[in-house]
């Protein structure tokens, strides 16, 4: 059974929502892949100012980022959402700037990785970003 909620705040369904948290999860989980992958050495960098490590901090904390906001999606259907929305806007953006580092000096890998999440990242933006729908209103209510 799908709730839609009346209020602005929430996400436009409680389907969405667990989507939503879903897909947040599986990208912390990449990230938490990788992050490993660069901090161990496994993925180094082919150019001077590409630090792997500095990447595996910061894929480290865009994945943390990303579970809290899972979290509090999970448990708190109506602050979720903007809790969706901006963790995953911080990832998009974390994302970006990352990708701008490895196309200069990463490895196939690498660019690989963040040509795939990017778009799963602006899709779990998109679902965020779903307008609640009103149920049981009419244009003509007030007449």
């Amino acid at each position: 059974m799908t709730t839609i909620k009346n209020s602005g705040q929430g996400f436009s369904s409680d389907r969405i929502r667990r989507a939503v948290a879903s897909l947040m999860l599986f990208e912390a989980q990449s990230l938490a892949v990788i992050s490993g992958l660069h901090l161990s050495g496994v993925i180094a960098g082919g150019a001077k100012h590409y630090n792997p490590a500095a990447a595996g901090i910061a894929e480290a904390i865009i994945g943390v980022v990303l579970i809290a906001g899972a979290v509090l999606a999970i448990r708190s259907p109506a602050r979720g959402r903007t809790a969706a929305v901006v963790a995953t806007g911080f990832a998009i953006v974390g994302f970006l700037v990352g990708f701008g580092f490895t196309l200069s000096g990463g490895q196939p890998a690498d660019v690989a990785y963040h040509a795939t999440v990017l778009p799963l990242l602006v899709v779990t933006l998109s679902l965020s970003l779903r307008k609640t729908k009103a149920r049981g209103r009419s244009a003509h209510a007030h007449a």
